[in-house]
């Protein structure tokens, strides 16, 4: 992308509301956003510009209702422009999934001052980080927390403690921290990343999404306000226990990468000079093989798609269950959470089959460095990674066969 054509598109990016899903804002964004993804990806740019764009445009708002500043999005709606994000880059669809999951809880929680607060902040395109993860915990996902405490100073806190793999909050405003209060007291604090004595690293070096911003978060002596800290127990912290989103979301990324890679794989073919001496057809685009290849991955993106949107109905259905009573809510939570782990396991082998047709598609030429086209395996091999297929396929496994539950902490 040239200087040039940066300007030219980020000229037209004027945003007078919160984009919906069917504006053509919203499409003008993300084919600004896909216009440098493969770019930002090879030389390891991260894409605060792009950041910045998203927090103008208030697509962080999608799920707010209309009446509150925001695009008043279904579930399906909504994963639609994530399988979308996904496609255009999937660094940038990563780096907001944490603040869609904030969002969702802030939303699905009881109403309260703060909540609200938090939540006009979002319509207003604030963009909120995560910082869960702790080494010291040695069940990965369980939501423990053992060295991230607070401690009372005055009518408020001070927050002392390290978190890891905290996607996206060098880009963001906000920080959703979970923290102790006590020895048996957890809880979660919201607050302004710029505030004195939090340190955002980063210092991730995984060889795919390279670009998250999945780096080290250091909390030093930092000062929290009373009505920032939400306690398990209170009234307006959301106690569903199923938390859906955050896997669901991964998966979305990967079904919009299987789009990515059908586009790639069309290009390829339509910029193709030569054949093999063998080929049965003289043009590339009349080669009967790649002309199957090619429908083999507008068939796994169509079925991705359609796995990934199925399962975000369920969140909808989750929506309506509100007030239907605590038993009803918590057994459409579970299908719900089921949909999602078998989209997971089917998306995830789906993506990765087809980045790897990719290059059946090119041939040898096809694996030069400045291509990058090897960003797609190792985006979805990443994304992939969060939560291992086996063990997914084991909690579904243990329901069918003996109706145990599936786990109901991260990722679930």
């Amino acid at each position: 992308m040239t200087q040039i054509e940066e300007k030219v598109i980020d000229s037209t990016l004027q945003f007078s509301a919160a984009v919906t899903p069917n504006s053509p804002e919203l499409q003008t964004l993300l084919d600004y956003i896909a216009l440098g993804a493969s770019e930002r990806d090879r030389d390891r740019i991260l894409p605060f510009e792009v950041i910045d764009l998203i927090r103008r445009s208030r697509l962080g708002a999608l799920r707010i209702p209309v009446a509150d500043g925001g695009a008043g999005s279904s579930a399906r709606e909504w994963f639609e422009v994530v399988i979308r994000l996904g496609d255009a880059d999937p660094n940038v669809a990563h780096i907001v999934r944490n603040h869609f999951s904030v969002t969702e809880r802030l939303l699905r929680a009881q109403p309260s001052e703060r909540n609200r607060r938090w939540l006009k902040a979002v319509a207003d395109g604030a963009i909120i980080g995560l910082a869960l993860t702790e080494l010291e915990v040695k069940r990965a996902g369980s939501g423990a927390v053992a060295v991230t405490k607070l401690t009372p100073d005055g009518n408020g806190y001070r927050l002392n403690g390290t978190k890891y793999y905290s996607t996206g909050s060098i880009f963001a405003d906000l920080i959703f921290v979970r923290v102790l209060v006590t020895d048996d007291t957890v809880a979660t604090v919201i607050i302004p990343t710029k505030r004195e004595g939090i340190d955002l690293v980063d210092d991730w070096d995984g060889f795919g999404q390279r670009l998250t911003g999945t780096g080290t978060t250091t909390f030093t002596n930092v000062r929290v306000e009373a009505d920032e800290v939400i306690l398990d127990t209170d009234p307006d912290a959301d106690k569903l226990p199923y938390n859906i989103v955050p896997q669901l979301f991964l998966t979305g990324v990967n079904a919009g990468i299987i789009r990515s890679i059908l586009r790639d794989a069309t290009n390829l073919i339509h910029k193709r000079p030569r054949t093999f001496y063998h080929a049965v057809a003289e043009q590339a685009a009349d080669d009967p093989l790649l002309q199957q290849t090619v429908g083999q991955l507008s068939a796994n993106a169509f079925a991705a798609e359609s796995i990934v949107l199925a399962a975000a109905d369920g969140l909808d259905r989750l929506t309506a269950a509100k007030g239907q009573g605590e038993e009803a809510e918590l057994a459409i939570a579970l299908a719900t959470s089921l949909s999602a782990a078998k989209a997971k396991l089917i998306v995830d082998d789906l993506a990765l089959r087809s980045a790897t047709l990719l290059f059946e598609v090119g041939g040898a030429s096809t694996t030069k460095k400045s291509s990058n086209l090897d960003r797609h395996w190792r985006n979805a091999r990443t994304l992939a990674s969060h939560n291992p297929g086996h063990f997914k396929a084991r909690a579904i496994g243990d329901y069918e066969i003996n109706g145990t539950p599936l786990p109901q902490r991260g990722f679930f």
